[in-house]
């Protein structure tokens, strides 16, 4: 069962979203959190899987609420930001504090529903296709830093490969079909590409392509 915890100061959005997650099988709302504070304290007590986390909140916003939560270290909830993507610095914002994955606040119930399943199972990014718009929209705001490109353990041919196609939002399995190896293989390969990057999950790998030119930025 994937426990989710919701973090959100509207309590109309709270609860179609309780009612929404509540009646999926695999899916129980642990909890509600109406500010950025309780969300930290409930994540600890709570220990969901996932954190819904809302950006713009009282006493401490999300961002702040997220940037803590990735700060423990493993195990710990993954956090979903929720956005509207109107606004660039909320995004660059979330981007810096680590969220583990991005939807807008109008995705549809599906997309949420397969979000939260996709975050748990660290198979994909969220939203893919989401996640390079906004990853994209945030290395452009920024001057590139091909100074990070210099690896003292670069990558290979392979994990070059396998990065671009994390970049593009690509599963696992889709990684695998498309260079003809397993699926084990394509993870073996993602956890030598965080190592190498020393970031903590491939939401941050692709971070890293983004911001050092890595990746087409436009």
């Amino acid at each position: 069962m994937i426990r989710v915890l919701l973090a959100d100061d509207d309590a109309l959005v709270r609860g179609g979203l309780r009612a929404l997650l509540d009646a999926e099988p695999d899916i129980c709302v642990v909890g509600e959190a109406t500010n950025g504070l309780d969300a930290v304290r409930d994540a600890r007590t709570l220990r969901p899987d996932v954190v819904c986390m809302d950006v713009r909140m009282p006493r401490h916003d999300g961002i702040s609420a997220t940037r803590e939560i990735i700060g423990w270290g493993e195990p710990r909830p993954r956090v979903l930001v929720l956005t509207t993507f109107d606004t660039d610095e909320v995004v660059d914002d979330a981007v810096d504090a680590g969220a583990d994955g991005f939807l807008l606040k109008r995705a549809t119930p599906d997309e949420l529903i397969t979000g939260i399943r996709t975050l748990v199972a660290g198979d994909a990014l969220v939203s893919p296709a989401v996640t390079r718009r906004l990853l994209a929209a945030y290395a452009a705001r920024r001057v590139p830093d091909p100074a990070l490109l210099r690896l003292a353990d670069p990558l290979t041919e392979r994990e070059a490969d396998v990065l671009h196609a994390l970049a593009d939002g690509l599963s696992t399995g889709q990684i695998a079909s498309s260079l003809r190896v397993a699926p084990e293989t394509v993870k073996t390969h993602v956890k030598r590409i965080l190592t190498k990057l020393g970031v903590h999950d491939r939401t941050q790998a692709v971070v890293w392509a983004y911001r050092t030119g890595f990746v087409d930025r436009s």
